[in-house]
């Protein structure tokens, strides 16, 4: 278990200076800031181009929703200009196989339901519980960090305690 409270604590304390995602969680932040600055900027200046025809712009509604949509946009997109210059691919880290760690696919089965369930294990920027992608952060997340195949986990959150078995762990390919 030192190992997984090392791992988790190296991660908090780089992810300051490293932003670890996986080739496609890059993609995604490549293209959401390309359309950021493009279409959006493209859209929000219109906007205020729109707005200012409408008259005095000191008590123009649409002017300032429009440049508060643009002081909106510049800001995501300096935040993700700093994420992405951080970047670091976790495909090419050489992470151990056989322990659940980030960029980790794991099964695991619901030890009071009997359901499977299948997550990676990514890092909070890449988090999506619509495509089962699982913050290592999270209290599943955290809970899950370290073990291997076959292992039983209690995992304490809000509302109880999930009960896994850790069916398979994978890397992605």
């Amino acid at each position: 278990m030192g190992a997984t409270l090392w791992l988790l604590n190296f991660l908090r304390r780089n992810m300051a200076q490293e932003v670890y995602l996986t080739r496609v969680g890059y993609e995604k932040l490549r293209v959401s800031l390309e359309r950021l600055k493009t279409t959006e900027r493209h859209k929000i200046s219109k906007a205020i181009g729109e707005a200012r025809l409408l008259g005095d712009i000191s008590e123009n509604a649409e002017y300032d929703a429009a440049k508060d949509a643009q002081a909106h946009n510049e800001a995501r997109i300096a935040e993700l200009e700093a994420k992405l210059a951080k970047v670091r691919i976790i495909e090419n880290e050489n992470i151990p196989s056989d322990k659940i760690f980030i960029g980790a696919i794991v099964t695991l089965k619901d030890l009071e339901t009997d359901e499977k369930v299948q997550y990676m294990m990514v890092s909070p920027e890449e988090s999506d519980y619509e495509e089962n992608k699982l913050s290592i952060f999270s209290p599943v997340g955290k809970g899950l960090m370290g073990h291997q195949e076959g292992e039983q986990v209690a995992i304490s959150v809000p509302v109880g305690t999930l009960r896994y078995k850790i069916l398979k762990i994978e890397r992605p390919k």
